[in-house]
């Protein structure tokens, strides 16, 4: 088991924080609509139209997209391509399953299984986060540095991580009667005037991080025994069915993106901007920073960029079925995810890491 660390801002890249948690899925889907939606972005023209739903604003997890759409790469490929910003009323599974847009990007894994679970026809096809930064941190004046000493304390963080917090603990035997939780928001102000012992957030946000100063204690999911996936890639079955060719050029585009991002965060971050005016382009170039080191990791290196792992996701699964998150059948891998697309583009997509 990992030990937790004391983690100096200074060598810590520093990202975007985003809510991790399920969507609330309906029992009905909004009406698609005969045209594509195409969003910040789209340059028209006479390619296939391919629109991709956020369930949050574009931010640095997007520089694989901004650098391809700047560069003319989707257009070269065929197609008219656009981003759809989502916000906290807007269910992007829900979007896509009724073909508002043909493919989205969701925050992490078990908001995808859980739409799974309950029925919603949409599968992941690549993965950009590979090594997920959700983590619980605390101050060097009160540090708790492993899952056992949650005993006694108080734990915060937004309302929709309270299952990764659930997901922790069991995942290192802690038993839940013994912690408080408190939904907090995405504030650090909890932590730092001790009204809770440890908060929840993702290790690359540096706005929402910055109050603690240089110095605080970290112990990430992914060190303790939950590995999970961010900025997932999905489409429907039917979209895989009926068009996995506009698929795999969308892929290609975007891995070509990425590769050329890891290299030019400054101009991946400006093009990132010019979609979404209202950002801080200095925010959004140290989120891309730190969204380097967990996109580009050893899976990566060795499969390429949007790999996924059977066995991670395997692993997921087990979890949220012993939590009894399910309401149904649990997911299997196959109705979670196709390598078909990868497959067919295992060449174009950049091995780093």
């Amino acid at each position: 088991m990992s030990t937790s660390r004391h983690i100096s801002r200074r060598n810590l890249l520093a990202g975007a924080g985003l809510s991790v948690g399920a969507f609330a899925l309906g029992t009905s889907l909004l009406t698609a609509c005969s045209e594509p939606n195409r969003g910040p972005g789209a340059k028209g023209g006479d390619g296939t139209p391919l629109s991709m739903q956020l369930g949050w604003l574009i931010n640095s997890g997007q520089f694989g997209e901004a650098i391809a759409l700047s560069k003319g790469w989707y257009d070269d490929a065929g197609i008219s391509f656009g981003i759809n910003p989502g916000g906290p009323s807007i269910d992007g599974i829900a979007l896509v399953s009724a073909g508002e847009s043909q493919i989205g990007q969701i925050s992490s894994s078990p908001s995808h299984m859980l739409a799974r679970s309950e029925g919603i026809p949409v599968k992941a096809f690549a993965v950009c986060v590979q090594d997920h930064p959700y983590a619980w941190l605390s101050t060097t004046d009160n540090p708790v540095e492993t899952p056992q000493e949650l005993v006694g304390k108080t734990v915060g963080g937004p309302a929709t991580t309270e299952i990764l917090y659930k997901a922790f603990l069991a995942a290192n035997d802690v038993d839940p009667n013994d912690v408080e939780y408190v939904a907090t928001g995405d504030s650090v102000a909890p932590l730092m005037t001790g009204k809770i012992d440890v908060w929840g957030t993702w290790l690359n946000s540096i706005s929402q991080r910055r109050p603690l100063g240089d110095d605080f204690v970290s112990m990430r999911m992914a060190d303790y025994g939950v590995a999970l996936y961010g900025y997932i890639y999905y489409t429907t079955d039917k979209m895989l069915e009926t068009d996995s060719d506009t698929l795999k050029e969308f892929t290609t585009a975007t891995a070509r993106g990425w590769e050329f991002a890891y290299d030019h965060v400054e101009e991946a971050a400006k093009a990132t901007v010019e979609m979404s005016p209202e950002a801080n382009l200095k925010d959004i170039q140290d989120d891309g920073e730190a969204m380097m080191q967990y996109v580009f990791t050893e899976s990566t290196a060795e499969k390429g960029w949007g790999t996924m792992d059977t066995s991670i996701w395997e692993n997921q699964i087990a979890l949220w079925d012993t939590l009894g998150q399910f309401n149904s059948e649990p997911p299997t891998v196959d109705e979670l995810a196709t390598w078909e697309i990868l497959d067919a583009t295992a060449d174009a997509r950049p091995k780093l890491g």
